[in-house]
């Protein structure tokens, strides 16, 4: 089944490409285009992306295009509770595969802390996000099932970190695999973005999506929350 087939939310916006280099070259040029747009109308633009193996090819599409970097902030929608020279750390990967050349000029505010226990690093990055900008562009991924960012089904504090109106930018999540512990933004945050992208690849991905429209139990498949607010689903096979 193409996506297109699919009965979408008039809120989504869902494309469909050939090939994995496709998808990320296409994304990396509507995020930076987005990103020129933020900075011609305010000054600086703030990016938000997801970690994990799958967007390392968008990364480094992303890094070639051309835009003052220097007034770009960049953030993640979750990371592992890990330090950053960690083979896990999402902040590693954008060091290793996004922040280099001119996009080290970017700002980088990450999300791991070196706190005494899972709850209090996620109170400091909770505090520490109070002086993000509001996010011009959010890219998220989506696992087979049906999280995002580290919005995990049965995670403890899941039914918080999915409320539109909820207290927290970020909380501690656990994931159902090594590592388990988790920091991630919360809808309340996440929700606020201008623009949001879902990128996703493989056939397993889109029976995930097409089990998301079949029901609308946020707690069951948090990516369901996500569905009915301006989406463009970028996905290949």
């Amino acid at each position: 089944m193409a996506i297109s087939e699919l009965q979408w939310p008039a809120s989504v916006t869902a494309r469909e490409f050939k090939s994995p280099a496709q998808l990320a070259q296409r994304l990396a040029a509507d995020v930076a285009e987005r990103l020129r747009a933020a900075i011609a109308g305010q000054g600086r633009a703030t990016l938000v992306v997801s970690g994990g193996r799958s967007p390392v090819a968008f990364f480094e599409a992303l890094r070639h295009e051309k835009l003052d970097w220097s007034k770009v902030l960049i953030s993640l929608a979750d990371e592992r509770w890990v330090p950053v020279e960690h083979a896990d750390s999402n902040a590693g990967l954008l060091r290793r595969h996004l922040l280099q050349g001119e996009v080290a000029k970017a700002r980088f505010l990450g999300l791991y802390r070196a706190a005494a226990n899972l709850d209090a690093a996620a109170l400091e990055a909770d505090q520490a996000l109070a002086e993000l900008p509001p996010i011009d562009v959010l890219v998220l991924g989506m696992g087979d099932d049906g999280h995002t960012a580290s919005l995990f089904p049965d995670s403890p504090n899941l039914a918080e970190g999915l409320r539109v109106d909820g207290e927290r930018r970020v909380l501690p999540m656990l994931a159902p695999s090594v590592p388990h512990q988790r920091l991630s933004l919360t809808r309340r945050l996440l929700a606020t973005a201008g623009f949001t992208a879902l990128s996703v690849q493989g056939e397993g991905k889109l029976a995930t999506l097409r089990a998301a429209l079949a029901d609308d139990d946020l707690v069951q498949m948090p990516i369901r929350a996500f569905l009915h607010d301006p989406l463009d689903i970028y996905w290949c096979p």
